[in-house]
């Protein structure tokens, strides 16, 4: 049986008008309230997902606490300590205890939390010492050779910490080597080239890691995009393609930056309009399937 932990990083709060791309603020501060900087709160959580093809799997890491004190401030990370790793230990878990790290890209916010708190002098160190790194070819490549425009969007050292770690898997197409048929991986370029969203399989529906194709539950919402995103329409297509996916097989969908919610279902009116419903908060130790 695979259980599900909704694992909470380290929480950012990023300009709202950036987040919601060409919405007007009058319509998402409707659905989430800016501070006076015109900032809103932004969850990093992983999915922790234990037995996955016999492995105990966590899909992303969340941005971490490896910025050094002025990059903090700029990104807006708000807690001091790696608060990934304390969510592990209160689920009961480790970083030593996960056999796959599951990474939707590279950005930094997604995989920051690959690396220890920083200390000043000391050298970016990687954790999970006994994982497999699965990572998409093309988000890899992406990293690789960024463009000017999302080149602050990925950390200098981390491709060659997961080269040097001998545990690096370069996923192409719809499975992956470490995990099998267990885990079925959607793709999606309107946020950044190759982002890699993992579906964990189960005969009663699913549930699918959304990343940035649908980073909470007022992106659902099919108009609505990221001022990050590279091709807004394209981003729109690739997000209703991937809702009407999940609510003809039932799939679950699991956000990372939403405060107030871990997952939902699927849901859609007359009009052709997708909601979130059935929302949970958290889960801890849910079963699946």
């Amino acid at each position: 049986m695979i259980r599900l932990w909704s694992i909470d990083g380290n929480s950012q709060r990023l300009d709202g008008g950036a987040m919601f791309g060409n919405a007007p603020k009058a319509l998402w501060e409707r659905w989430i309230k800016p501070d006076e900087k015109n900032r809103i709160p932004l969850a990093c959580r992983a999915l922790l997902a234990d037995g996955v093809a016999g492995k105990r799997v966590l899909f992303e890491t969340g941005i971490g606490a490896f910025f050094a004190p002025a990059l903090k401030e700029r990104y807006g990370v708000v807690e001091q300590e790696h608060v990934l790793l304390r969510s592990l230990e209160a689920a009961g878990f480790s970083h030593e205890k996960i056999d796959a790290v599951v990474l939707s890209h590279l950005h930094f916010d997604h995989a920051g939390g690959l690396l220890a708190e920083y200390n000043a002098g000391k050298a970016p160190e990687l954790l999970f010492p006994n994982a497999t790194f699965l990572v998409g070819r093309k988000a890899w490549e992406r990293a690789d050779k960024p463009h000017s425009r999302d080149r602050a969007s990925f950390i200098p050292e981390l491709q060659d910490l997961l080269k040097a770690s001998g545990r690096l898997e370069i996923v192409d197409g719809e499975y992956s080597k470490t995990l099998g048929k267990a885990v079925r991986f959607h793709y999606s370029d309107g946020h950044t080239p190759g982002l890699m969203l993992g579906e964990i399989v189960a005969k009663s529906g699913g549930i699918v890691f959304c990343g940035d194709l649908i980073p909470g539950t007022a992106w659902v919402h099919l108009p609505i995009t990221m001022g990050y995103d590279r091709y807004p329409e394209l981003l729109i297509d690739e997000k209703e393609a991937l809702l009407k996916d999940a609510l003809s097989r039932d799939v679950r969908l699991f956000f990372t930056h939403d405060t107030e919610c871990a997952s939902s279902s699927v849901a859609r009116d007359d009009k052709g309009r997708y909601s979130a419903v059935e929302k949970q908060v958290r889960l801890e130790g849910v079963a699946l399937g």
